[in-house]
C-alpha cells in the first residue's frame, strides 16, 4: 500500500474534510423560521446551495442567524395545494461573512418533524 504523504493534497483533502455525507448543489426554495419563540421572529425564503442528507447551506440578507440557534425549515417549500412540505427541526452550525454581502449559514438537520400538507379534508364551512 502506498502511504500518503504530510503535505499531499489528498492529506489535506482528508484532514479538511469533516461532513459525514457528501454534498450536491441543488437549489430548493426553503422557508426558515426560529423555533424558540422567546427570539426575535423572522419569516426567512431562501434557495438551498448544497444539500447532504444531515445539512443545508444557504445565503441570507436576515441578520437574526446565531450558531447554536434552533430553526424549523420546511424543504423543499411550495404553496401548491397537494403538495407535501416536509418540516426539519434544525440548528444553525455554520455562519460566514460573505463578499456579496450576504451570510452564508450551514445549518444541521436534527429531526424530521413532518410532512406539512397544504390540503385539507374537512369539508368547507358553509356560506352565509
Amino acid at each position: 500500500m502506498e502511504k500518503l504523504q504530510q503535505n499531499s493534497p489528498a492529506a489535506k483533502r482528508g484532514k479538511a474534510e469533516r461532513r459525514s455525507s457528501r454534498r450536491c448543489k441543488i437549489t430548493q426554495l426553503m422557508r426558515i423560521r426560529p423555533s424558540d419563540p422567546q427570539r426575535a421572529h423572522f419569516d426567512d425564503m431562501r434557495g438551498s446551495i448544497s444539500v447532504s442528507r444531515t445539512g443545508v447551506y444557504f445565503q441570507t440578507s436576515e441578520a437574526g442567524y446565531e450558531i447554536g440557534m434552533r430553526l424549523f425549515l420546511i424543504m423543499p417549500y411550495t404553496n401548491d395545494p397537494g403538495s407535501t412540505n416536509r418540516e426539519y427541526l434544525a440548528e444553525v452550525v455554520r455562519k460566514d461573512p460573505l463578499p456579496n454581502g450576504l451570510t452564508g449559514i450551514g445549518v444541521k438537520l436534527l429531526l424530521e418533524v413532518g410532512p406539512q400538507h397544504t390540503y385539507s379534508f374537512e369539508p368547507p364551512m358553509p356560506q352565509r
